[in-house]
């Protein structure tokens, strides 16, 4: 059998259909070193992940550049609300109580004599916690509980959908009459602890569902046959590829606990003074509403803002994290 010599100016690359077609050097560099293109796969051949497709779509979405823009304002005024105000939310005067906006007060007064924009501004410190805590709360608690029956399954599974199925019959705002009716403290942690106690059934499905159907997976069961602990599927093969959903659904649900601490507060049950809520506000600004419009509108306003940017923020994130929109 004669010697073959390899020819460095040619190169031979198959066709896929049997036969094969003569490439010059560079044009084989050129392909070798090819950078992802639309077959999903990135650099150097490499497949793209979710979450690399997620960021690169988010990237591109006005929605979320615009929402985030608007939150990260937020958490900045409720972290260091001195950099646009200089008052005290807790210094009133009567004497000014409605008049409208003055040098140095652009939203006025309310019923009580007290700055509308810096209780305003410290208001939004109220929001961003209440809705930050009860959603990390709410999370944590609903991913264990829901993850850990979906994946063993059996009797736990069952106990756990019927206590559920209990929690989803409370109403949320009547239960929240009830539970925080007899709470005296003014601090924010009652109304957390409230949301989480109420809120974790809606994560605990979803959880469960997505584990339920990322542990039937071929590489789960490969994963599972090579001898891999239940630790190890969990934290390594499942969690990963089930946690999706749980992210869409909190980051909107961050809006709506801002949206119910404000109505929980209107009500009276939730944030009580001296605390600063918009709640508080609007409900006192509520009699005033023919007199000083301005004592209303304002931390209406705001309210209705900082829930809006949540819920397209979630909106947007999961459009990018939803395969089945791509």
């Amino acid at each position: 059998m004669p010697e073959q010599h390899f020819d460095p100016a040619r190169a031979i690359a198959g066709t896929g259909m049997g036969g094969s077609m003569d490439l010059g050097v560079d044009e084989a560099e050129t392909l070798e070193r090819t950078p992802g293109g639309p077959d999903g796969t990135g650099p150097q051949g490499k497949p793209r992940s979710l979450w690399s497709d997620a960021w690169r779509d988010l990237r591109r979405n006005p929605v979320f550049i615009v929402s985030s823009l608007v939150i990260l304002f937020l958490i900045v005024i409720s972290l260091w609300p001195s950099l646009i105000t200089s008052g005290s939310p807790l210094k009133c005067d009567l004497a000014k109580a409605q008049e409208g906006s003055q040098p140095g007060h652009p939203f006025g007064f309310n019923g009580q004599g007290c700055d509308v924009y810096t209780r305003t501004v410290y208001g939004a410190r109220t929001s961003v916690t209440v809705g930050v805590c009860a959603t990390l709360g709410v999370a944590v608690l609903g991913s264990v509980l829901g993850a850990t029956a979906g994946f063993f399954g059996g009797v736990g599974d069952s106990v756990l959908s019927r206590i559920t199925d209990v929690f989803f019959a409370i109403p949320v705002v009547l239960g929240g009459l009830v539970l925080l009716s007899v709470v005296t403290s003014n601090s924010v942690w009652p109304v957390i602890g409230f949301m989480v106690l109420l809120g974790w059934p809606q994560l605990s499905r979803i959880a469960r569902g997505s584990v339920i159907t990322a542990k039937q997976n071929d590489y789960v069961q490969a994963a599972r046959a090579l001898g891999a602990s239940n630790s190890r599927l969990v934290l390594r093969h499942i969690a990963p590829n089930a946690i999706a959903p749980v992210i869409v659904v909190a980051t909107i649900a961050l809006g709506t606990y801002i949206s119910l601490e404000a109505t929980l507060s209107y009500l009276g049950v939730g944030l009580k003074p001296p605390s600063v809520s918009w709640g508080i506000d609007i409900s006192s600004a509520s009699p005033y509403i023919r007199n000083a419009p301005h004592a209303l509108l304002w931390p209406s306003g705001a309210l209705a803002i900082t829930v809006l940017a949540f819920i397209m923020l979630g909106d947007a994130v999961r459009d990018a994290l939803d395969p089945k929109l791509r």
